[in-house]
């Protein structure tokens, strides 16, 4: 399952009341949502048919979040839906979602594309292949251990993988703690380092099992009683989380 059927199953399982992407391109992604939805792109060139209500902000996203009421669009302050994409650098993905983060719920879901890259050239920050991650891996590596309450999920799509968030915390307000120190250690040379149990995907889980997990349903009624915590949520996913 590639990631664009893997993001197409999360907009039918998820059920969102609004949708928010960085890293438009040609509107592949955003063409799946049927929701009010924002799409941030500095050079986006859409080729394909848009079916939602959607803002388009030719910016980069950190001007985009910086903005007074970054999502005046929506008809909620909210983010149900997140799918980052953007500038394939770990501090870029990193910063997306802690914006992200500000504006949403425990129930709301976070999925970061090209997190697991096949070879090391793949992983360079500047790019030297035509499939190419960049060390966008780092971002949610840094979550995992920065950020225990949080659940990081890697997952198996072709080609370049994917990486769900859930239980996120607006209550942070886009700070991470020891984002600095961490900044200072991820941002090296090419070629970059890989972990090799991400290039072997020792941990990943199969998309089409988190797709069927009976959580879903329970997030989306969590979501629509305001009830929703960390804790709900993980147990709503015992089934994928074991």
């Amino acid at each position: 399952m590639n990631r664009h059927a893997f993001l197409a199953g999360l907009h039918d399982v998820v059920r969102p009341r609004t949708y928010l992407e960085t890293g438009v391109q040609i509107g592949q992604s955003l063409q799946l949502s049927r929701v009010p939805s924002i799409g941030i792109d500095p050079e986006f060139s859409i080729t394909r048919e848009i079916q939602a209500d959607v803002q388009l902000a030719r910016t980069s996203s950190d001007e985009f979040f910086a903005r007074k009421d970054p999502l005046a669009h929506l008809p909620i302050p909210v983010v149900d839906l997140s799918f980052i994409d953007g500038m394939h650098l770990a501090e870029y993905a990193l910063r997306d979602f802690l914006a992200v983060e500000r504006f949403t719920t425990p129930a709301s879901v976070v999925l970061f594309d090209d997190t697991l890259p096949l070879n090391v050239p793949m992983a360079n920050r500047k790019r030297a292949t035509t499939a190419w991650t960049g060390d966008v891996y780092k971002a949610a590596a840094a979550l995992r251990e920065l950020r225990p309450d949080l659940v990081v999920l890697d997952i198996d799509t072709t080609v370049t993988g994917t990486t769900l968030v859930l239980c996120p915390d607006a209550s942070r307000d886009g700070v991470l703690d020891g984002y600095d120190d961490w900044l200072e250690s991820a941002v090296t040379p090419d070629p970059q380092p890989v972990p090799q149990q991400i290039l072997n995907r020792t941990n990943v889980v199969d998309p089409e099992r988190v797709l069927a997990s009976a959580g879903w349903s329970r997030l989306v009624q969590l979501r629509g009683s305001g009830s929703a915590d960390a804790a709900s949520i993980r147990a709503a996913f015992s089934d994928v989380l074991g």
